[in-house]
């Protein structure tokens, strides 16, 4: 299996969206696009509970496809187990842009093998969706107090495979 790069050497990186796809091939700077990894972007009922949590990000980061995916994971489990049918939840951010990375080997003979910096455009490696400061990540409604306590621990044990810091917002639906 191929190792993927540390998600710090993309995420807090000033960027500019890659989505350069053309349908004739000539014409895109990718060839191959990688595939989304994320499953699902909604899971349960939509607009019917009362309490409403937001998740925002405090800064201007990337975060990865993978990262999206083991949160959406996670969460859905843990929900599903504590409120069985009773939540909604919704990944926001959609990843568009494509992330490239320059290989570069490093053994004994590479310098007869690689070829530096002369070609140096890199091949797609994964997706990851821009967020800027203050735009949503996730977002919560769930039906009573019991359901906002859940939500609220599960988004501090998510904490660490974001690579960006995240503020709740809580708002009550009338």
């Amino acid at each position: 299996m191929a190792v993927i790069r540390r998600a710090s050497a993309y995420s807090k990186k000033h960027v500019v969206p890659y989505t350069r796809v053309s349908r004739l091939k000539g014409r895109s700077y990718i060839k191959t696009v990688p595939p989304q990894k994320i499953v699902k972007f909604i899971m349960g009922k939509e607009n019917i509970y009362p309490h409403i949590l937001t998740v925002i990000a405090l800064s201007r980061a990337q975060i990865r496809d993978s990262a999206l995916e083991a949160c959406r994971q996670f969460i859905n489990k843990k929900m599903d187990i504590a409120l069985p049918g009773q939540y909604f939840f919704k990944v926001v951010p959609f990843p568009h842009h494509i992330q490239r990375e320059n290989k570069m080997l490093s053994m004994a003979g590479a310098d007869r093998l690689s070829t530096g910096m002369q070609l140096s455009f890199g091949r797609a490696i994964g997706k990851a969706a821009i967020v800027d400061k203050g735009s949503q990540v996730f977002k919560f409604e769930v039906p009573n107090e019991k359901g906002i306590e859940v939500a609220r621990k599960l988004i501090e044990q998510i904490r660490s495979k974001i690579p960006v810091r995240l503020r709740v917002l809580y708002e009550k639906r009338k």
